[in-house]
Order: structure tokens, then sequence, then C-alpha cells
């Protein structure tokens, strides 16, 4: 054998090789796999939900370091402006300690009414917030700078992308993905096409974010493709006497 690879062993390993890679290709062809979303008719719009999903925009929860004004219509003297603490509470006069983080304003409400209707007679309650603190949305894959991303105001995809420094040249922009969650709080996944709306050829599918969106933007299926190789065939197809085959070689 000596120090030269035999044409059959090498034809072998080339072989091989090329089998790999269209499997890869025959693999990757497809769309990421989300699990079992929900289908969609366009972005953010769900095509035939069910009863249950029927509110696929959720009303906004409550979160810790939101401001708070709870007003009482005939008990003004009880009215209150408050903060809700790190541990999701707030503290009012006659109710003390309530959980508050997590709940709809509506609900808050709720538990307020049924709090205070032992102390004044029919309470009639509401519940502003005043300011937003939690507002987010959280970027991740192939941008410069993947996190989170505050919301100040509406904001796009398009948008967020561009506040997490923009995407990698790797970056697989018609297929980026939107994880939300519907009002039941189950995740469902929106797929957009934002190579579109970059383009000025449609751009609706550059959507409205909300609150806690996961913005993931994936490989492109040359990056993934690239790093397959280096994985496994630069690494690990290696010829018995210390060559390693190289898809980029020409004999």
């Amino acid at each position: 054998m000596g120090g030269t690879t035999g044409k059959g062993g090498l034809s072998a390993v080339r072989a091989l090789g090329f089998w790999l890679l269209f499997l890869l290709l025959a693999g990757c062809g497809s769309s990421v796999p989300v699990g079992t979303p929900q289908p969609m008719s366009a972005p953010g719009v769900l095509d035939r939900p069910d009863g249950s999903m029927a509110a696929a925009r959720p009303t906004y929860v409550i979160h810790a370091g939101d401001q708070l004004a709870v007003k009482f219509f005939y008990n003004p003297e009880l009215n209150e402006d408050v903060t809700v603490r790190p541990d999701g509470r707030i503290a009012l006069q006659l109710a003390h300690e309530i959980m508050a983080a997590g709940l709809t304003t509506t609900e808050l409400v709720d538990v307020l009414t049924a709090r205070y209707a032992p102390h004044i007679r029919d309470p009639e309650i509401t519940v502003i917030v005043k300011s937003f603190e939690a507002q987010k949305v959280f970027v991740d894959g192939q941008v410069t700078k993947p996190g989170m991303v505050r919301l100040t105001g509406p904001m796009t995809i398009l948008q967020s992308i561009a506040s997490a420094g923009g995407l990698k040249d790797s970056a697989r922009d018609s297929e980026i993905l939107v994880i939300r969650r519907n009002a039941l709080k189950k995740p469902f996944v929106i797929r957009v096409d934002l190579a579109r709306a970059m383009s000025g050829l449609d751009m609706s599918q550059d959507i409205l974010l909300q609150p806690y969106d996961i913005v993931y933007v994936p490989k492109s299926l040359i990056a993934n493709i690239n790093t397959w190789v280096d994985l496994y065939l630069r690494r690990n197809v290696p010829i018995n006497i210390g060559m390693y085959y190289d898809l980029n070689s020409t004999y």
C-alpha cells in the first residue's frame, strides 16, 4: 500500500461521501420541523382554529414591574397606584397581599371584587395598566446579536432583527419562525417568508410582534450542508493511511 491510496479505496470513500451528501440534501429540502403547528393562511392568522383556539391573540397579562391604577367608583378614598413587585404581588388597603402577575386586568378586577366584598357594599373596581415594564421579545438563531429586544412600541420582525444586529450570511430569510402563545398560553408557530418583505414583494410577511414572542432565524440550506460536511466528512471519514476525504478535492 505504501503512502498512496488505492484507486478502489478512494472511489469507495468518494461514493460514500456523495451518497451521504445526497441523503442530507433530500432531508434538508423539507421545511423546518416544528411539531404540529396550526395551519396558516397568512402570517399570524390561523386557518381553521377549533373552538378552544379561537382567541389566538392573547390579552395582555400583568407582569412584575408594571404600574397599575386601582380605582373604586364609589369609594375613591381607596384608589391607589401600585407597582407589581418582583414576586408578582401588590399590596392594597383592606385587601393586603394579592398576586397580580399572570392575570389580565379583568381577572384581577374579579379577584379584587371578591376580596373587597366583605368590607364595602357592591364594590365597583377598575384596573388600568399605566406603564408596561416587561414588554420584550427574544431574537435567536442566525442574527448578529441574539438575545432580548425590548418593546418600546409597535415592532415588526424586521425591526426586531435590526435591533439584534441584522441577519448573518448563513440565515434562511425565507423561513423565519415566530413562536407565540395563544390566549390559552399554548405555543404555536408562524412561518414567515421575510425575503419577500425585504424585497418589497409582500410586506404583510413583516408581521407585528407581541410581548414574549420568540423570533428564530434558522440556518440556510448551504450553511447546514457546510456544517454537516465539516463534522461528518472532513473529520469522520478517514482513509486508513492517514489521509482524509475532502469534498473540495479534485482528482
